[in-house]
């Protein structure tokens, strides 16, 4: 009897990793699959992880270029792999690590990242159409640096959010509109009581810099939660992509959780997270999901990382709210062959990513259904 539950049990549990794997081969490679999302009044939104075109890409980039690449060739090169899954959604987003600009001074830190303006061509070759600048890079290279970052962005005619010459600037949304629905993106950086970036990073109401506060997590609230409400007044959606937590850790701090759920309680309707460069859980609170962090994507910044998983997700919407997630697992890195150069996974790879995130997801609240298949 007991062998006959036990096989049951087996049965059911292959039944429901079959379905979970099926699912997963269907929204990794279907890569038209949401081109059509606002026929039936929804959207799709693809959402990336840290994006950083400086530093070891910019130096990959120009050594190319010394032996034989094309300057076309290099700018197509670093979202190749992974531009039919962001091109497939309405619209995608990632969050820029790093100004566009050759001025400046280096502010003092660990490490100060740029890239040169014309490398903004790089975003627009993968199909990205927004960034989030909110992050504790972007003013690595001061006033001057951000300045013109923005320049360089407008006239690529790319969205951004999440900074501004001045704090209200920074927390000013940016209103894009989809198939008839309107998105407000808003950016914050908190890194809460393990902040070891300089104050000049974040904006106040004399100075450039990026939204959100070096220190307090009670500041930080009253500004997503006034921000957000405000946002709804002007949007049908509202998503605020958050550059948080501590880098390495696979499980969000509880100040991320508290900031994410006001920030739902406000009104928005998902809410997406970056900065620890690993992957951190996946959770639904009150209908809208929250992913904590996607892990690095296209990132200049380190060579060869040790952890190289990461994940794009593509999260459909309508009008009133959140529908469904769709989990792409990704390697960031083939180096030395195939350098910051991210890529889809697929078979046994794809599988290990997806049980990651479900076990990262594991201690939160509601599971998103698309990882319950893969929950130990």
């Amino acid at each position: 009897m007991r062998r006959g539950i036990r096989s049951a049990r087996q049965s059911f549990r292959g039944c429901c990793l079959l379905l979970g794997w099926v699912g997963l081969l269907f929204f990794s490679t279907a890569s038209h699959a949401d081109a059509g999302a606002g026929s039936n009044g929804a959207i799709s939104i693809a959402f990336g992880g840290d994006v950083t075109l400086g530093y070891h890409y910019q130096e990959y980039f120009d050594d190319q270029l010394a032996k034989g690449s094309t300057r076309e060739q290099m700018l197509a090169y670093p979202f190749a792999e992974v531009k039919s899954v962001l091109k497939s959604a309405d619209l995608a987003v990632v969050n820029l690590e790093c100004p566009f600009t050759e001025r400046g001074e280096k502010i003092p830190k660990n490490f100060n990242f740029r890239a040169r303006p014309e490398l903004v061509t790089a975003l627009l070759q993968g199909g990205v159409a927004a960034v989030s600048l909110a992050n504790n890079h972007l003013v690595d290279y001061g006033a001057v640096g951000l300045s013109d970052t923005l320049q360089t962005l407008e006239s690529a005619r790319l969205a951004h959010f999440g900074a501004g010459n001045t704090l209200r600037e920074a927390r000013r949304p940016a209103i894009i509109e989809r198939q008839g629905i309107k998105l407000a993106l808003l950016g914050y950086f908190c890194l809460g009581d393990h902040n070891i970036e300089p104050p000049e990073v974040v904006a106040t109401d004399q100075r450039a810099g990026v939204a959100g506060h070096p220190s307090s997590l009670e500041v930080m609230k009253q500004m997503v939660r006034d921000d957000v409400v405000r946002a709804r007044g002007s949007a049908d959606l509202v998503i605020p992509f958050f550059h948080w937590g501590r880098e390495g850790m696979h499980f969000p701090e509880p100040y991320q959780v508290e900031l994410a759920h006001l920030a739902v309680d406000a009104g928005a309707a998902a809410v997406i997270g970056s900065h620890p460069h690993v992957l951190q859980g996946m959770e639904l609170f009150r209908g809208a999901p929250i992913y904590y962090s996607l892990g690095n994507f296209v990132f200049g910044g380190n060579w060869d990382p040790k952890v190289k998983e990461a994940a794009l997700i593509s999260v459909r919407l309508s009008a009133a709210g959140y529908l469904s997630t769709r989990i792409i697992p990704i390697q960031i890195n083939r180096h030395p062959e195939f350098p910051l150069q991210p890529f889809v996974l697929s078979g046994a790879a794809a599988e290990t990513v997806m049980r990651h995130l479900a076990t990262y997801s594991s201690g939160l609240g509601q599971m998103l259904p698309e990882l319950v298949p893969w929950k130990n």
